[in-house]
């Protein structure tokens, strides 16, 4: 959420936190990122599960995609009501409402009936990723100062990473202490399902430090509570010293912030605006080529060429590592090399990858249990894995969400932020719930397509795509 600046200037921007105040206001951001931590771990968990999924319930291929979707279809439906709710009851709300629900998912899906009731857990999950998707970032926007506001914003992002890396890393130890089979027995219940309930205790601590967090003045303010906007204000600022003139900002801006309409985006010869088309185009674009199939389902992935459980386990927790090295570098990159040149080099370097892969993958033999790779391509393919998650940690899983916070004009970026990411959301189900039937029909053919997306993408942004680095947001247009 972008503020309007007061006309009275610099007078009546937050001063500059003292050391401790810049403390409290990290961890008020990093209580809030929790939320991303479990976007990640949430989203990725499944892929541990999944063999013994389809050991319990004797789902096929089809079935299993379904399964694995249907989190993706609770996702755009708590993404789309975030924004309305967090106005309505509050963002700390919000956030309490999405740990609840994490939580219930996690309870529910460890145990069920059927493999549908496994599904419909899945989507309730969904909707606490949706709303913490955006509930999290917009609320850090709203609290952390100006000159502190990326690198505090940048913890939604890294928190995602690390809570997928977390899901692997217990995925897998989970998994050890059941003779790496997550279908085998440990306790009164099954590996599968410890993973799934695992996430309850990431859930409860997002609920608990949110408990003891102020919330947004914006919010506050928007709905006359003055005094208790003092009160959040002084919290975050360490001293009460300043904190009418906060107030006052914070009231101008809501007096004259535009509230963006779909219908503020209709235009152009397609329908909607060029610019809208092009932020359409880069979200589509970051999901076709095959991320979330890495992390929803590496594990029988590797096991379809012939790789043992536990291996895949540990191979699915490593390309999370580097997944995280990947976004690390991004960040330290995004604003001295720029958007577009990141991008171009991220579609590059998955492309190449992603053939590589596919190439690594056409000398799969055998059915059953007696599949193989030979040691070659079998090195080649975890090389090509391994690259092709660098290659996007480091240019379009940072790049896309900061373009599409930037390049759009003021008076429809909100509107257009929210049809692009519904657009991410409908490209990352369709890729979740194609990927089991493809892979069983030609998993070589399967990565010849996303690396013919990432040869796309290239295209796409090389044409299409201009610079927003250094530019005012206000120069959007």
């Amino acid at each position: 959420m972008t503020a309007n600046a007061s006309p009275a200037g610099s007078a009546r921007h937050m001063a500059a936190p003292r050391t401790a105040d810049l403390r409290r206001i990290t961890y008020i951001s990093a209580a809030a990122s929790i939320g991303g931590f479990l976007f990640g771990y949430d989203s990725a968990v499944i892929n541990g599960a999944v063999t013994g999924i389809q050991h319990r319930f004797d789902v096929t291929s089809s079935q299993t995609g379904t399964i694995v979707a249907s989190a993706l279809l609770g996702s755009a439906f708590g993404a789309a009501v975030a924004g309305r709710l967090a106005d309505r009851i509050g963002r700390l709300r919000v956030m309490h409402l999405a740990a609840v629900l994490f939580a219930i998912s996690a309870l529910g899906s460890s145990m069920p009936f059927s493999a549908w009731d496994l599904g419909a857990w899945r989507v309730i999950g969904g909707m606490a990723i949706g709303l913490a998707s955006l509930i999290g970032p917009t609320y850090i926007a709203e609290v952390a100062p100006a000159d502190h506001r990326g690198r505090l914003a940048s913890f939604q992002q890294a928190a995602i990473v690390l809570g997928i890396t977390a899901s692997q890393l217990v995925n897998w130890g989970i998994a050890q202490g059941a003779d790496g089979k997550s279908e085998n027995p440990l306790g009164p219940l099954h590996a599968w399902q410890w993973m799934l309930m695992a996430a309850v205790v990431p859930a409860l601590a997002y609920l608990f430090l949110t408990l003891r967090i102020p919330e947004s003045p914006h919010f506050l303010v928007a709905t006359g509570r003055l005094d208790q906007a003092r009160a959040a204000v002084s919290d975050l600022q360490g001293t009460y010293a300043g904190t009418e003139d906060r107030i006052a900002e914070i009231q101008h801006a809501l007096r004259t912030d535009h509230k963006p309409r779909v219908r503020d985006l209709l235009g152009g010869r397609f329908g909607l605006l060029p610019i809208v088309w092009v932020g359409i185009g880069l979200a589509v674009f970051q999901q076709l080529v095959g991320i979330n199939v890495i992390f929803y389902y590496s594990s029988i992935l590797w096991q379809s060429v012939g790789i043992d459980q536990s291996s895949s386990l540990l191979i699915s927790l490593s390309t999370s590592t580097i997944n995280i090295v990947g976004t690390v570098v991004a960040m330290l990159l995004i604003d001295r090399v720029g958007r577009k040149p990141l991008a171009l080099t991220g579609s590059a370097g998955m492309a190449v990858s992603l053939a590589f892969a596919s190439w690594a993958f056409s000398y799969k033999t055998g059915s059953g249990s007696s599949l193989s790779i030979p040691d070659t391509q079998g090195a080649v393919a975890l090389i090509a894995a391994h690259a092709f998650v660098f290659f996007f940690a480091v240019s379009w899983g940072v790049v896309l969400w900061v373009m599409v916070g930037e390049m759009f004009p003021l008076k429809i970026r909100a509107a257009a932020m929210s049809v692009a990411t519904a657009a991410n959301w409908i490209a990352n189900w369709a890729v979740t719930e194609s990927f089991p039937r493809m892979s069983d029909w030609n998993l070589s053919s399967t990565y010849a397509v996303y690396a013919g997306f990432a040869l796309l993408s290239f295209v796409f942004v090389a044409a299409r795509v201009r610079e927003t680095n250094g530019k005012k947001l206000e120069e959007m247009g």
